[in-house]
């Protein structure tokens, strides 16, 4: 387990405790640091994990008095996934449940549009990755991704077949600072009703993103796109007044 990924392995001791209801809705969870000294982990992990949480709509935070479970949310279904979070789709739903067709990998200058959103010159090179992401088996997200190579060096379909964003945190120590999505509706095109088996007619959501580095670059232009009945987005809000 590496240490970027700790996190994770937190998050899930604290869902399925919540899920067992060792941790009762409306009642607060430890402090940080008694589940660090639990689980022999940083604050910093512990408190990743709790965001990640809050992100998921489990827990609730007040400021000066702690972490709360919220308890179940009666519109929250399977197909909601957070519009906020940084961690991926394999890292989100289970690398185990997600796998990944690559339909498009290649290496080539970017159009106007590219230059414009990743801030890059005509003779600056970028990936164009287009792939199908699978969850158990069955097609759910059809992303279409544009990345600096100059940022992102030596990817490849073994990366590709598995987490991107897994590989430029843990082997390439980039750090995401912050990211633009949005979320829209559109009608299926040729590619939606190849890969994503969606009618003619069909809505599909839409999620167009830049991803930016924490110093400042971007290092990600995106679309994903699924069936309207395959995928929420969600977010969860607290008044901090």
């Amino acid at each position: 387990m590496t240490a970027e990924a700790k996190y994770l392995k937190v998050a899930r001791i604290l869902q399925k405790r919540i899920e067992d209801g060792v941790y009762k809705p409306q009642n607060p969870l430890p402090d940080q640091k008694t589940l660090a000294e639990e689980l022999r982990v940083s604050r910093l992990t512990v408190k990743k994990a709790l965001d990640g949480l809050q992100r998921k709509g489990l827990v609730y935070k007040e400021s000066g008095l702690g972490t709360f479970v919220l308890g179940p949310v009666p519109i929250q279904d399977k197909f909601d996934s957070p519009a906020n979070a940084f961690s991926g789709l394999a890292n989100l739903l289970g690398s185990d449940e997600v796998t990944s067709d690559i339909i498009e990998f290649n290496v080539e200058f970017p159009n106007e549009d590219i230059q414009h959103y990743l801030r890059i010159k005509a003779s600056d090179p970028v990936y164009n990755i287009r792939r199908l992401r699978r969850l158990e088996g069955k097609p759910l997200i059809l992303e279409h991704t544009f990345m600096p190579v100059n940022l992102v060096p030596n990817l490849n379909e073994d990366i590709l077949h598995n987490s991107i964003y897994n590989y430029l945190h843990h082997d390439l120590k980039l750090k995401f600072g912050v990211a633009y999505r949005k979320i829209k509706a559109a009608k299926a095109d040729d590619w939606d009703q190849k890969y994503l088996q969606a009618k003619k007619d069909d809505p599909i959501l839409e999620l167009e993103q830049i991803v930016w580095l924490n110093n400042g670059q971007p290092v990600e232009y995106s679309t994903s796109r699924n069936r309207y009945d395959e995928r929420n987005y969600v977010v969860l809000e607290t008044n901090s007044f």
